[in-house]
């Protein structure tokens, strides 16, 4: 007997010019069994309302978008918040592409049902059609959002329609046996139940023969009818075996995982040893580790026993193991999978060999601009790399920056990172104020206004600043300013006033990133990137001298002196020679 969920599936096409084809369908069932656990297994189908080469692409992205990224949310999400937030997403973008494509858009119906133990999530924009057959019982699962005009109808509430969606949400128990009928509005008017439960039964052995029939007989009743079949598409998906209704979970999830207590050296946890203790603190403990059987040493990160009743931090625990899982950077570090399934909850990342950048600077002192300008330049990329997955680090500082043997840059530290939701995400502002700001922190954490990239810009500005001077942006440090109108006290000391050496554009790019107000930050982090990028140390001499020291040990005055003293002298004998020329 089957012990967990099994499906079966097929579909088929009818497309006579594949240039005018414009639906796109796609079932996905994880192989990973504690992903079909947490996320289910998903079918989906998008048709798009235009008849161009942008309908096939409209309906292709809606498809492999919506995939790629449900199955990379949280494992703690639950089915609606992880679909629901990853379809106004892709709606978002979709809505933005359009803009800036003339003769078509990036506009399509969409329906989507997820497969998680014994119940099903239907998801659904538009005007596709969703079928469920239960025995000789055949219903229409999804609602049609259409509007007529001039005799033609139009869906409506479609993905990419609009900056805002309405999305249809619905939850359905699963029998073993059902089967479910994905298809376009194209097909309406062409087969009827009896048409459906006919050729679905009569080859219930083989989805795709099946769908096939489906589409000869919708393609014969549309010829007969005198009208085209390039769009009409069929899947099926049928219930094949569902798990056990007192078998429980087979596989525990991250968030119902008990909390260690503390750990002492010598401890073992799941196959681990403790080896040395990393930082303890209120909300966190970090240990560092080897497992037993590879003798592999990694660091496990564990939240505080105390906060075992505090869902909200274990959520957020949760959601910085998934940032250290999906941000591929080598200047991030990287949280690992454990090697064997997990009886506590901790997640384990790569040990870095090395300093935080404090103390690497402290013993370099003698580093040259060009090393400085190195690490900055690797740590706007750990940045640019968060960001570009909707990610704020804030808590960019030194302490969480570690430098290794061969000064690569590793940003650290996942316990004030946020989801970028929109740009004044006042629940991203608590949690870095709980964790407990500094004097890189940007103005409008201690203000408590909206924060957002460019509060991260400014940490990074206020960082690179320090690397490169010793010293602070402004006098008056921001996380203690108490009101908006003492941001106009902050006045900023330019880079080069300080370090010579330092790149006039690069200082001009870092005032701006270091705006004490928001809004007149760079728009993007590329543009703080890019001028890193162009700023180089051969402007000046004497790049390896001790920067501290560097602007004392610069003698200009004797060399522009005797410079002077040429020139007066070639002035002289010109005049001289003038002067002989004029009397002869």
């Amino acid at each position: 007997m089957q012990s967990g969920l099994s499906l079966s599936f097929g579909h088929a096409f009818v497309a006579p010019d594949h240039r005018r084809h414009r639906s796109s369908m796609s079932v996905q069932i994880p192989e990973n069994a504690r992903q079909l656990e947490s996320k289910g297994a998903c079918a989906i189908i998008a048709d798009s309302t235009w008849r161009n080469a942008i309908a096939r692409q409209a309906s292709d992205i809606s498809v492999r978008g919506f995939l790629s990224d449900y199955y990379s949310t949280p494992d703690h999400w639950d089915i609606k918040t992880s679909a629901t937030r990853v379809l106004r997403a892709l709606n978002g973008w979709c809505y933005s592409q359009s803009r800036y494509v003339q003769g078509g858009s990036y506009i399509s119906s969409l329906s989507a049902v997820i497969f998680r133990s014994r119940e099903s999530f239907l998801f659904h924009m538009g005007d596709t059609l969703v079928f469920r057959l239960r025995g000789a019982e055949f219903e229409q699962l999804s609602r049609d959002h259409v509007t007529d005009l001039g005799g033609y109808r139009y869906p409506s509430r479609a993905l990419g329609m609009d900056n805002n969606i309405d999305i249809d949400h619905m939850s359905l128990p699963l029998k073993q046996g059902d089967v479910f009928l994905f298809t376009s509005q194209a097909v309406r008017g062409t087969l009827t139940p009896t048409d459906y439960v006919h050729a679905i039964r009569q080859r219930d052995s083989d989805l795709d023969a099946a769908c096939e029939r489906l589409a000869d007989m919708a393609r014969e009743r549309a010829g007969a009818r005198g009208y085209g079949a390039e769009t009409f598409c069929f899947q099926l998906v049928r219930i094949d075996a569902l798990p056990e209704e007192d078998m429980g979970s087979p596989v525990q999830l991250p968030g119902q995982l008990p909390i260690p207590a503390e750990l002492e050296v010598g401890d073992r946890l799941d196959g681990f040893v403790i080896e040395s203790i990393i930082s303890r603190t209120a909300r966190a403990h970090v240990y560092g580790v080897r497992d037993e059987t590879s003798l592999r040493r990694m660091v496990m990160k564990v939240p505080s026993p105390e906060l075992s009743s505090r869902n909200t931090y274990l959520e957020h625990f949760l959601l910085q193991q998934w940032i250290g899982e999906r941000v591929r950077s080598t200047f991030v570090v990287r949280v690992v999978s454990p090697p064997r399934p997990r009886r506590h909850l901790y997640y384990l990342m790569r040990p870095v060999e090395g300093l935080p950048l404090d103390r690497w600077l402290e013993q370099h002192p003698e580093a040259s601009i060009d090393q400085r300008l190195d690490i900055a330049r690797q740590l706007a990329r750990a940045v640019h790399s968060l960001h570009r997955r909707d990610i704020l680090h804030q808590a960019i500082r030194p302490d969480n920056i570690m430098i290794d043997q061969h000064e690569q840059v590793v940003l650290i530290d996942f316990g004030a990172c946020a989801r970028r939701l929109d740009d004044d995400n006042n629940a991203a502002l608590a949690l870095a104020r709980d964790g407990g700001l500094g004097m890189h922190s940007a103005p409008e954490y201690a203000l408590k206004l909206g924060v957002s990239r460019r509060s991260d810009q400014y940490s990074l500005a206020s960082t690179i600043y320090w690397l490169l001077t010793g010293i602070m942006p402004y006098a008056i440090a921001p996380d203690t300013l108490d009101s908006e109108e003492a941001l106009s006290t902050l006045d900023y000391r330019p880079a080069r006033r300080i370090n010579p050496r330092v790149p006039a554009s690069l200082d001009i790019a870092l005032e701006r990133a270091l705006s004490p107000r928001r809004a007149l930050r760079f728009r993007r982090l590329s543009e703080l990137v890019q001028a890193l990028r162009h700023a180089t140390a051969s402007a000046d001499e004497g790049g390896a001298d001790d920067m501290v020291s560097l602007p004392e040990k610069r003698q200009p005055a004797a060399p522009r002196q005797g410079t002077l003293r040429l020139w007066q002298g070639i002035a002289a004998a010109l005049l001289l020679l003038v002067v002989i020329m004029m009397f002869q």
